[in-house]
């Protein structure tokens, strides 16, 4: 096992279950300390964190209701107390409510808004500093191939997804001599609750991705130092049928 990441602290929010539980416990395994946020499966989260240390890593589950701004302030300096400084974030956790279009509210708008793009853009600014000081920090932020090809959730869900893009595309240019890469990926239909009852009709590999798959992506892009400002798809060849 190569733990080229020994000495790093990655903050992972939603990192109890799903996509989020992959790459902590795959960052663990690559030798970083993991902090994870939840929301409300502390069950969950203790597993979750108790996979991790079982690699042989340090790490914390803290609760964190992300659509609270104060809470996220409050986060940064939770898990710098704990873990140390903050090397690599992963903007994991994200709400994808079902709406048809005459169905949406503007409170859907309101929280989808707050926890999947203005959640990480308050957690990166709060990192940022320390990653400038240090010349070195890694931010990935999970998007989805709703941002390019409008999905299935609804036009809300894509808006903030397509936002995370052009956040991390933001970010990725005035950052990229300082040592810091900030990327996406984007993930299709994986096998996770969000895909609960799906069939995989429109994947030309004819199955579900894992979450492992997903992570194996993420992996690559704290360990690569000269990839910026990319999106990864990861999506089963999706993109070519939409």
């Amino acid at each position: 096992m190569v733990k080229d990441l020994e000495g790093k602290t990655a903050l992972v929010t939603g990192g109890d279950r799903g996509i989020g539980r992959a790459i902590g416990i795959a960052l663990a395994r690559a030798g970083c300390a993991i902090a994870l946020t939840y929301r409300e499966r502390e069950d969950a989260a203790r597993a979750t964190l108790e996979a991790i240390r079982a690699c042989g890593a340090r790490g914390e589950a803290l609760r964190c209701d992300l659509a609270d701004r104060s809470a996220l302030q409050a986060l940064v300096a939770d898990v710098e107390a704990r873990l140390g400084a903050i090397d690599v974030l992963i903007n994991n956790a994200g709400i994808a409510a079902r709406r048809e279009v005459d169905a949406i509210t503007e409170d859907d708008w309101d929280r989808h808004l707050a926890v999947n793009l203005t959640a990480p853009f308050v957690l990166t600014q709060a990192v940022l500093p320390g990653m400038r000081a240090r010349r070195w920090g890694r931010i990935v932020n999970l998007g989805s191939v709703a941002a390019q090809n409008g999905g299935v959730i609804g036009p809300h869900y894509a808006a903030t997804k397509g936002g995370l893009t052009g956040l991390t595309h933001g970010y990725a240019v005035r950052l990229a001599k300082e040592g810091i890469t900030v990327n996406a990926i984007a993930p299709a239909l994986i096998e996770t609750e969000m895909v609960s009852g799906q069939q995989p009709t429109m994947i030309p590999m004819g199955r579900f991705g894992t979450v492992e798959e997903v992570a194996d992506a993420c992996v690559l892009l704290v360990r690569n130092g000269y990839m910026t400002g990319q999106t990864i798809s990861v999506n089963g060849g999706a993109y070519m049928t939409s």
